[in-house]
């Protein structure tokens, strides 16, 4: 399968979008090199923490912004569709590692968790019934039930229901397909077999500046950040998956793709839970629904999470600001990021986005009580001693012009590829690391574009469903969910 020239692969950054590619990159080229440079003294360190996210395997199931309501009470599931799709793109490609030997122990980094909508007041009850309706036959939410039913209530969600003064107008969702994922136990397991294979794992190394050389190749400074010294490297293709810190590095490498786009940096909060006793009064990943006027992301839910081992209780997100775009980064990056090229597209989002601002200042405002008061909408008997705040991952917001203006704030996930296919760069958060292999398919999809044709024989193997649509092809489901999730060990 080898291309004769055997390119220099650098990825930035030790995540799991860099982990992805770098993976798919060498089943696909093994004679190609590869080298890894992140900031960081180990992979998964930012938003690919198990602490640092929720931990959801990211499928439709249960999050209700992918499924919006208009004015006229229609209910749109494209986006739910879409998602759950690109999930069972990577179901299926962490099944064939662990097939083939490249992924160990998949109980280590993803867990069988039913996911669950829950709902109070009686339109957002009918909301979810119209929801349920559409979803219930389609092949990929086929299971899913609905109920406002006390006794039903209290067996899905014990702990949420124990105290509770009133089941007037409450509902919820309830299918036992969903996950819990550990994406920093998986990203350290794709970096240990990328560097069995030969690939160059650096730690501790800062990536500085990017140069084009020639018409095709880049330089990349790096700093050893033990002995201060700087080297220089020579890239065929620069992948930058640095989180946060992807904006400011597409920026050095001055590409027409890097210009008109900003970052507005927000920070979050999560409650936890590791009594035992509470933990297990409940099983389930419960999301609810924003309150109007605020964003997607602040979407509140309950969480059980599996955690090297331990089993705990997450609930959040509640939103704080931060100028900088990474935990361990600058107060300075905001500021930095603002460019000559991108002011105005900065300026205008801004302005449009008053609601946004109100919604991140009565956040910064909340005190633990506050916050404690918020998670008693869903555990009404919750205790503050019983519950610790934690700082989860930054996540950088990309704000770029669109046909809905100048200054589009974006909620989702942004891949950006230089005309030449050179440079890539992955920015913005949710669904994110559950869509990574989609994500970096398309990566090398649009940066090989001489490569990718052959290329697609071998994804055919790894991913059983590539260049389908699952959700026409109720049968081909059926028999792939099975495989993959009697290989995960999810089933």
């Amino acid at each position: 399968m080898a291309n004769e020239e055997k390119k220099n692969v650098v990825l930035i950054g030790g995540g799991i979008m860099s982990a992805t590619l770098g993976a798919l990159i060498k089943e696909l080229e093994p004679s190609w090199n590869i080298k890894m440079f992140e900031t960081l003294e180990a992979p998964a360190l930012e938003s690919s923490s198990p602490w640092n996210n929720a931990g959801t395997g990211h499928s439709a199931l249960c999050e209700l912004n992918y499924t919006p309501e208009d004015a006229n009470g229609n209910v749109d599931i494209t986006k739910a569709v879409n998602v759950n799709e690109k999930w069972q793109t990577s179901l299926q490609y962490w099944a064939h590692l662990v097939n083939s030997g490249q992924l160990k122990a998949p109980e280590k980094f993803i867990k069988k968790v039913p996911h669950l909508s829950y709902v109070e007041g009686k339109e957002n009850v009918a909301f979810l019934k119209k929801r349920q309706e559409l979803l219930k036959d389609h092949p990929l939410f086929e299971g899913m039930e609905f109920s406002s039913d006390k006794e039903t209530l209290e067996q899905w969600m014990p702990l949420m229901m124990g105290g509770r003064e009133s089941f007037d107008d409450i509902a919820a969702t309830y299918i036992d397909k969903g996950t819990d994922v550990n994406f920093g136990e998986l990203t350290k397991q794709l970096f240990d077999n990328l560097e069995e294979q030969g690939a160059s794992l650096q730690y501790k190394h800062e990536v500085v500046d990017l140069k084009r050389i020639d018409d095709s190749k880049w330089e990349v400074q790096v700093k050893d950040l033990t002995t201060g010294r700087s080297e220089f490297h020579i890239a065929d293709f620069v992948f930058i998956g640095a989180g946060g810190g992807s904006l400011p590095l597409l920026q050095k490498t001055k590409l027409p793709e890097s210009k008109n786009i900003g970052g507005f940096p927000v920070s979050g909060l999560f409650l936890v839970c590791q009594d035992e006793e509470i933990v297990n009064q409940h099983e389930g990943k419960v999301y609810g629904k924003a309150k109007v006027g605020a964003p997607p992301m602040s979407v509140p839910h309950l969480d059980t999470r599996y955690i090297d081992g331990k089993k705990s209780l997450l609930f959040g997100p509640f939103a704080g600001f931060s100028p900088k775009f990474l935990k361990t980064g600058s107060y300075f990056d905001l500021i930095a990021s603002v460019k000559p090229n991108n002011v105005f597209t900065m300026l205008a989002s801004g302005a449009k986005e008053i609601p946004l601002t109100k919604y991140l200042i009565s956040q910064l405002l909340l005190s633990d009580n506050d916050r404690i008061e918020e998670l008693r909408e869903f555990v009404p008997t919750a205790k503050k001693e019983d519950w610790d705040t934690i700082i989860a991952g930054q996540r950088v917001q990309v704000i770029k012009d669109t046909d809905k203006g100048k200054g589009t704030l974006m909620f989702g996930t942004e891949t950006i590829v230089s005309e030449d296919g050179t440079v890539a760069a992955l920015l913005g958060a949710s669904p994110g690391a559950s869509t990574s292999t989609d994500a970096m398919i398309n990566v090398l999809k649009h940066s090989f574009k001489d490569s990718f044709e052959k290329w697609e024989v071998e994804l055919k193997k790894m991913i059983p469903s590539y260049g389908k649509k699952l959700s026409d092809e109720r049968d081909l489901y059926n028999v792939i969910d099975k495989e993959v999730r009697e290989v995960l060990k999810i089933n």
